[in-house]
């Protein structure tokens, strides 16, 4: 019985604590990695381009105009640009 006990919680480790423990990692590395001018999308969806950064604040512009002030844990990914040969071609006009 005792056996069995162990071997579900070592199944339960390696299929959720254990990816859970790599992604927390990962995202801790990307917040500490952020600098200025990188383009970021928040946790709502907002993208900007940070423009100031501190210890525990990021302020982000979003427009021409408009900086808005997140926390860094706001912070959901960096926004990498497409290659230009990631666009799909247009289909040449059929006559």
């Amino acid at each position: 019985m005792l056996f069995w006990i162990i071997g579900i919680f070592v199944i339960f480790y390696f299929l959720m604590i254990r990816p859970q423990m790599k992604e927390q990692k990962k995202r801790r590395a990307m917040l500490s990695q952020l600098k200025k001018n990188d383009r970021v999308v928040t946790t709502g969806g907002m993208l900007g381009v940070i423009v100031n950064i501190s210890d525990d604040e990021v302020t982000l512009k979003v427009d021409e105009n408009v900086r808005v002030r997140f926390t860094r844990s706001a912070i959901a990914g960096l926004v990498t640009p497409k290659a230009a040969s990631d666009k799909p071609e247009k289909e040449p006009a059929k006559a």
